[in-house]
């Protein structure tokens, strides 16, 4: 670990009118990354007609994308420690640009997965790059919170633009369109990076280790196939086999990584119970946060009818409140007790969840902002927490390890909720399409999508009715998830709690050291 957090009233610590109009630049790839993952949503119902996925098939579509990402974000903040951090940003940009444009010409779902996938790798160098290039531009404490709030901000910045923006384009030219958004952004990265971002690296760094990138990647995905495999077909061997495989390849990656001189993450990071707590905080909330709101954007269209662009006019208002709470953060943690912030907020968002889940509809939507109003100050401390852990030579793999948590939770959250859903949904659809059509059986007994699709081959009245139980199995499932989000985001607003001030008593016997960080 390192020093004391150093002196903000250090004139030499303070930014330049470079390293602001830098942090411009550098939010862009993460206001693409966060429309890529608002308009896949909306794209969802006009995908599924068109390319006639199967449930798992659109599941992998989904989190794909997140899997992948989460498996290459420690060795794309490696390798921008080594290389350079500007180097790595520029060269997944370029890459993130090409593969956005053979998506949106995908002509089967298989063919989609794989585009996806490859995004997934160009995009987990966009993250771990802008936040370590924020925390070495920006070295005095306030500044550097605010910088990283506004890199937050960022995010949500592209979840206002990506449903407006994404719903007009699908409605207009259809689903592939939504790919080809944030390719005029890449462009503009790639011009004016070279000229605003200064370059970083560790001078000292010693060779990276593929092999512990890819142990972490092959337990990710492992791990999530057994869950998906256990969702479709029940419990057995072919579910429980990929689950066991996941979980001795993630514990052969932490032993390599004790062994290792150099390891893709350095263990000793870990040492830090706050550390330690903000990434499970991280990884627990988005968890829950994009397996819902996934949910939430089939239910925009599938169960209350609306299209694409006025779906994502519903999405606007919370995307808008999570960007007033992230400029809302610097002033909030200088008022209240970053413990009491942390539990506070995870509690506000679990009564997003009750209101998701007792009220429904569109009552139900607005009660959801609260789930942003709650987790924009949670999600910005425990980032800061995370990446001001580490030495500043080592703020590529800092910054990928807080990514890791957000990307993990999120694709784990699609996968686990978005599969309990799905099991719901087929369990309660069981029974409805047992008299119909082989082929209209089998689409509208696995998806919703699938059944808005194929009751068109139906007539009139069981049309009617088959739809209306599937609308009814799917929001059996919604509700399901969302209580399980505000069971799980209270009890983890009672362990923030207690675990952050045991660790604020031990760091004052001398057993932990504080976070270089002007959050802590």
């Amino acid at each position: 670990m390192h020093s004391a957090a150093p002196d903000a009233s250090d004139p030499s610590l303070k930014a330049t009118r470079r390293e602001w109009i830098g942090l411009g630049v550098v939010v862009l790839p993460c206001m693409v990354y966060s429309m890529d993952l608002t308009v896949l949503n909306l794209a969802i119902p006009s995908l599924t007609a068109e390319l006639r996925p199967s449930a798992s098939q659109l599941l992998w579509v989904i989190d794909i994308y997140g899997f992948m990402v989460a498996g290459f974000l420690m060795i794309m903040g490696g390798l921008g420690d080594r290389i350079g951090r500007r180097k790595v940003l520029l060269l997944g940009t370029a890459a993130f640009g090409a593969v956005s444009i053979a998506a949106a010409f995908s002509k089967s779902a298989q063919t989609l997965i794989l585009a996806r996938a490859a995004l997934g790798i160009a995009g987990a160098t966009l993250a771990p790059s802008t936040l370590s290039l924020i925390t070495n531009m920006f070295r005095a404490p306030q500044e550097r919170t605010f910088a990283v709030s506004m890199w937050i901000s960022a995010f949500s910045a592209g979840a206002i633009v990506g449903p407006l923006v994404g719903g007009a384009l699908i409605q207009s030219f259809g689903w592939g369109s939504v790919f080809l958004a944030g390719v005029p952004v890449m462009v503009v990265l790639l011009v004016l990076g070279p000229m605003l971002l200064p370059e970083y690296r560790d001078p000292k760094s010693g060779r990276l280790d593929l092999a512990s990138a890819l142990l972490s990647l092959a337990a990710a995905l492992s791990f999530i196939y057994g869950l998906k495999r256990a969702a479709e077909a029940g419990v057995g061997a072919d579910s429980i086999g990929p689950m066991a495989a996941g979980v001795t390849l993630a514990l052969l990656f932490l032993r390599r990584q004790a062994r290792l001189e150099d390891p893709l993450i350095d263990l000793a990071l870990f040492r830090s119970r706050s550390l330690n707590m903000a990434l499970c905080i991280n990884m627990l909330g988005v968890f829950f946060m994009f397996g819902s709101f996934i949910l939430l954007a089939q239910y925009f269209q599938l169960v209350a009818g609306l299209t694409p662009l006025d779906a994502g006019l519903w999405s606007t208002p919370s995307a808008i409140i999570f960007t007033a709470g992230s400029f809302a953060t610097p002033a909030l943690v200088r008022r209240i007790k970053p413990v009491n912030l942390l539990a506070g907020g995870l509690v506000v968002a679990g009564m997003g969840f009750v209101g998701l889940a007792l009220a429904g509809g569109f009552y139900g939507v607005l009660l959801s902002s609260l789930l942003l109003v709650g987790f924009t100050p949670v999600i910005a401390l425990t980032t800061e927490i995370i990446v001001t852990s580490a030495p500043p030579e080592r703020a590529g793999a800092a910054s990928a390890l807080s990514e890791t948590a957000n990307e993990l939770g999120g694709a784990l959250g699609i996968g686990v909720l978005g599969s309990l859903g799905t099991a719901i949904y087929r369990a309660k659809m069981a029974g409805v399409v047992a008299g119909l059509p082989a082929d209209v059986a089998g689409m509208a007994g696995a998806t919703l999508g699938g059944a808005v699709d194929s009751v068109k081959f139906l007539p009139a009245e069981q049309a009617e009715r088959t739809l209306a139980a599937a609308r009814d199995a799917f929001c059996a499932g919604f509700q399901a998830t969302a209580w399980l989000g505000a069971l799980g985001l209270f009890g983890a607003a009672l362990a923030t709690k207690i675990a952050l001030n045991e660790a604020r008593s031990a760091s004052v016997a001398g057993a932990d050291e504080k976070p270089d960080s002007a959050a802590a």
